[in-house]
């Protein structure tokens, strides 16, 4: 398992943070998701052979929010 700290930009509520926490949750490969609002950030435990950091990205970006590399 690796772990990966994504910038997430766009988040304004806990609801921003329960939407960007399930589309990373519903990735196969994705072990765990910490959500922080004030950090602008989501830290994610996932397997690299089922899930890359890239689609962890795009994933946040087809929720309606920013994933800058």
């Amino acid at each position: 398992m690796n772990e990966v700290t994504i910038k997430v930009l766009g988040m304004s509520c806990g609801g921003c943070v329960k939407n960007v926490t399930g589309v990373l949750q519903a990735l196969p490969g994705v072990e765990q998701v910490q959500v922080s609002l004030e950090g602008a950030s989501a830290a994610v435990r996932y397997d690299p052979a089922q899930v890359s950091v890239e689609a962890l990205r795009a994933a946040v970006e087809d929720a309606g929010f920013d994933a800058p590399a």
